[in-house]
């Protein structure tokens, strides 16, 4: 087939034409180092393997400018590139490599989100396990992280007290407002008996 046009396009695309009718969008990179010009004969295999080229430094470059910002599980960022920038294989290539060479780190990731999570949101441990989860930690990486923090029972009724005193200061008083209390406590990862040892004298309902 023939290369009949090659125009820019947003994104760092090229759309190609083919034998005069639009062909696959090609990163823009990639196509100028592939020194191909209008008039210039392609077979299926060299389009393919230009295709795959476009699609694997595109995921490359996604998953780095994705890091730059902030870390992420080895899932997220898989799933994040192959939702906007690549196919699911070149976005798990790209996963692999950067786990392989280190800028991908699970574990290293899941420590620095459940501290984040214990500290700054207040979260309470089952809402941690199940955010680690989500971001797709292995259960037995969460289950190494969470152990650095079994002593959490004190701090988990500081915690508890302090979304009582900033978010719910009327509780005491307003039976509205501590029924509010008690259910949010228990969505930010806080046990019933949790919640109880703290505002005292709740029923089971």
């Amino acid at each position: 087939m023939e290369l009949t046009a090659a125009e820019p396009r947003r994104k760092h695309l090229t759309q190609l034409y083919l034998d005069g009718e639009p062909g696959p969008k090609i990163d823009t990179e990639v196509f100028l180092l592939s020194r191909l010009k209008p008039g210039d004969e392609l077979g299926e295999e060299e389009l393919r393997a230009l295709v795959e080229e476009s699609d694997a430094r595109r995921a490359r470059e996604k998953a780095l400018y994705l890091l730059e910002h902030r870390s992420h599980s080895k899932r997220e960022l898989t799933e994040k590139i192959a939702r906007t920038a690549a196919s699911r294989e070149a976005a798990q290539a790209a996963a692999d490599h950067l786990e392989e060479i280190g800028l991908v780190d699970d574990r290293a990731f899941a420590e620095t989100y459940a501290r984040e999570l214990f500290q700054r949101k207040r979260y309470g441990a089952r809402r941690v396990r199940q955010e680690l989860s989500r971001k797709g930690i292995g259960r037995d990486i969460i289950d190494q992280v969470l152990e650095q923090y079994q002593d959490m029972d004190q701090a988990a009724g500081e915690n508890i007290a302090l979304v009582l005193e900033r978010r719910y200061p009327t509780w005491r008083e307003d039976e509205k407002a501590r029924r509010r209390a008690v259910a949010a406590l228990q969505r930010l990862g806080y046990s019933f008996e949790q919640v109880r040892a703290v505002m005292g004298g709740l029923d089971t309902e």
